[in-house]
């Protein structure tokens, strides 16, 4: 099998909805497709259309332009050959050809929430990030949101489809789409074909051709419509259309295609796509072919399809992001100047000079909007974890929020997420996994909480919103409350000792949450060291906040005032008991005190999370002993190790199926979100001396490892540090970008 370009690309729509692949346009995973369409935004994401195979006849002769490997790892098709030139920027870009013809390909999935009843391509909406009570009841009781509707072609969607549907805020309408041209440059006519192959699954298991499987087809003047009926269900209805060619109808089923990075993780690995039919287009030197896939039956009053309907899709999306970020054009410019070099062949990336009008830093922050999207159940805005298989985390988004919306100023999403949160609070926890739809969030997790008093707390010292305090106040009492009289999972202040200690079998409630049956795998029942890091910072920030808004006669003075003080006394008292975490010995922190007392000593990365939050409890001596041994045992260019390589539970690479790799996701498995942490906590205790770590690994990662254009979840513990996991997370993308220097 030759050495195929499997680096791999990534669009998205703000709704959750993207379209993902790889550079050699060979499909090797379950998630990877042109139009992942998220039916309830952020979820129900599901694949409609996979791709177009295309072929090219020049001067008789007819070339395949795509890459097929099939469950017996044989390759049928082999475009790879003719592949001169990939780029990502600004969107992905093929350029296949030999010496007497070129054709170009490329792709844009523009962003998905516009004005009702304007479909054009320059009425993109921008939606407000920060919405208060009674906007959210008015969107909640929005009578009209065109969905996605689930009945069979030619059939007016009924009443109580309508209202399933969910809500939307007023005056906006979702819109899944991606479009596709092709460029043709040579010397005499050719005839481009493009096979239509489509599925209707759930994006995370592959499609198998049945009988109970069908698909109905419609077509018109330049479109079709398409739309599955499963056992006798409707599914998603969707068209495409196009702006020259003659469509061929031919059904057939493609069968045994492999999928060979759902191999190695021990999954299903075999997908079949079925195929109505094709289209034949005949190109003169110069022309070009414009399609559009879009979810929904066709709309009569849409915008008509143009060669120029591209372009102009891309530079709406370029002054969507240049207002978000408020880039100027003339930044715009300087940044379009630094030549995007081509990515395929591969060769060592150059790296620019960073500042805020670099192509490299645009980069990021685009990366960064690739994350936010909007949740429809509650008419706010949330946060993807990571692509392709991630939808919200709690922790994770609290993490990554700092870098994703406070470094580049978006401080109304900030507080709409912030918001968010607080709509899902319940009982002293705030949510881990947020639902599919309406329904109850997991909260099975010890530290969602306090991590969100702490992003809370970095956004007031940002934008010093001392009414949105007001406004939050009674939640962090809430929490504090919950915690000190206890809540699930034996979530409870110990009198003695003021720190926070939980136990509860068969569940894993810090960030190492791995759990095979009911055994989780780092189990850190008792006090983690973190989390009380966490519990010690929320009390700083509780007495803090009580004297401002006492200051600030945003509440009783009195009662404020007195507040402060016994939550500054409980500060001190756990800072006081965060001791017993420290190992003279190790000059490190135990990771946990476990409940029947007992220390564990491993030497993982909690001990520098301890250090980095904005209240520390530990001293300059201890911080300093800490960073030495995590810089010699856990630091890697791609972020910390979460176990010492020394330690015999050490694993260093995360391959295998899906047990073997929970059992290294912890134990040795590379974070890359974690090298924030430890960069703030060097800058803590080493101000004067500079970071032992070289950002150029990480860079060249973003520019063009795993994912072009964002950070892996995960790096394998052992080098040469192979990328593993979600191809783009969002809180390894925001830790560099609250950290690098601008």
């Amino acid at each position: 099998m030759p050495d195929l370009d499997t680096r791999e690309w990534l669009l998205t729509n703000g709704l959750g909805s993207f379209a993902s692949g790889t550079i050699s346009d060979v499909r090797t995973r379950t998630y990877h497709g042109w139009l992942f369409t998220a039916t309830n935004p952020p979820s129900g994401r599901t694949l409609l259309f996979s791709h177009l195979d295309a072929s090219l006849e020049v001067s008789g002769n007819v070339v395949a332009l795509g890459t097929n490997v099939w469950g017996n790892g044989q390759i049928e098709l082999t475009g790879y050959e003719l592949l001169r030139c990939f780029d990502i920027n600004p969107v992905p870009k093929w350029i296949w050809g030999r010496d007497n013809w070129q054709l170009s390909r490329q792709l844009v999935m523009p962003y998905g929430l516009v004005e009702a009843g304007d479909t054009s391509t320059s009425s993109v909406h921008r939606w407000r990030l920060g919405i208060r009570n009674e906007e959210l009841e008015i969107a909640k009781n929005a009578s009209q949101c065109p969905m996605t509707a689930v009945a069979p072609l030619g059939e007016t969607p009924s009443r109580s489809v309508s209202q399933r549907r969910p809500h939307c805020l007023p005056n906006a309408q979702f819109c899944h789409r991606i479009l596709i041209q092709y460029r043709y440059d040579g010397n005499d006519t050719a005839i481009l074909r493009l096979r239509l192959l489509i599925a209707e699954r759930d994006f995370h298991h592959p499609q198998i051709a049945s009988s109970g499987l069908q698909f109905s087809e419609l077509l018109g003047q330049q479109q079709i419509c398409l739309q599955a009926k499963k056992l006798g269900n409707f599914g998603i209805p969707w068209h495409l259309r196009w702006t020259k060619g003659k469509y061929q109808p031919d059904a057939v089923w493609y069968w045994n295609y492999g999928l060979s990075e759902e191999t190695k993780r021990g999954l299903s690995d075999k997908e079949d796509l079925y195929s109505p039919g094709y289209l034949i287009v005949r190109l003169q030197p110069g022309d070009v072919v414009t399609l559009e896939a879009r979810v929904g039956f066709p709309n009569l009053m849409a915008d008509v399809l143009t060669s120029e309907t591209f372009a102009e899709a891309v530079e709406v999306e370029q002054d969507r992001l240049s207002q978000i970020f408020g880039w100027s054009e003339e930044s715009r410019e300087q940044g379009a100047r630094e030549k995007s070099f081509p990515l395929y062949p591969p060769h060592p990336a150059p790296v620019p000079l960073l500042n805020a009008q670099s192509l490299l830093w645009q980069q990021l922050l685009k990366a960064s909007d690739q994350f936010i999207v909007y949740r429809a159940s509650i008419a706010g805005p949330t946060m993807i974890a990571g692509y392709h298989w991630f939808n919200e985390r709690g922790r994770d988004i609290l993490i990554a929020l700092p870098g994703l919306a406070l470094v580049p100023q978006r401080f109304d999403l900030a507080k709409g997420v912030l918001r968010t949160f607080r709509h899902y609070y319940r009982h002293g926890l705030m949510p881990n996994v947020f639902p599919d739809a309406d329904g109850e969030p997991l909260y099975n997790s010890i530290d969602a909480a306090l991590w969100w008093v702490e992003t809370l707390g970095l956004y007031l010292e940002a934008t010093q919103d001392w009414e949105f305090l007001a406004e939050q106040f009674s939640v962090v009492q809430q929490i504090h409350k919950a915690f000190v009289g206890g809540t699930h999972y034996n979530i409870q202040v110990d009198a003695i000792d003021g720190l926070i200690s939980w136990d509860a079998r068969g569940v894993a409630l810090t960030w190492m949450d791995v759990v095979i049956g009911a055994n989780p795998v780092t189990p850190r029942h008792g006090k983690p060291v973190e989390i009380n890091a966490l519990w010690y910072s929320a009390l700083c920030w509780l007495s803090r906040w009580a004297e401002r808004l006492s200051s600030l006669e945003l509440g009783d003075p009195v009662r404020l005032t007195k507040q402060a003080q016994r939550y500054a006394l409980q500060a001190e008292k756990v800072k006081t008991s965060l001791q017993k975490f420290w190992n003279p010995q190790l000059g490190y922190l135990y990771d946990t005190i476990e409940p029947d007392d007992r220390r564990n000593f491993q030497i993982r990365p909690n001990a520098v999370l301890a250090l980095s939050l904005h209240h520390c409890g530990f001293s300059a001596q201890q911080g300093s002993q800490i960073l030495d041994l995590a810089t010699i045992s856990l630091l890697t260019p791609y972020g910390l190790r979460s176990l010492d390589p020394g330690d015999p539970e050490y694993k260093g690479r995360y391959e295998g199926n899906q047990e073997q790799r929970d059992r290294a996701y912890h134990q040795g498995t590379v974070w890359g979100w974690l090298i924030g942490p430890y960069i703030r906590a060097w800058q803590r205790f080493y101000p004067e001396q500079s970071l032992p770590f070289d950002w150029q690994p990480l860079l060249d990662h973003f520019l063009s490892g795993a994912c072009l254009g964002s950070i892996s979840e995960i790096f394998d513990g052992d080098a040469p540090h192979t990328p593993r996991g979600a191809i783009a997370q969002a809180w390894s993308v925001a830790e560099i970008i609250r950290h690098i220097q601008k």
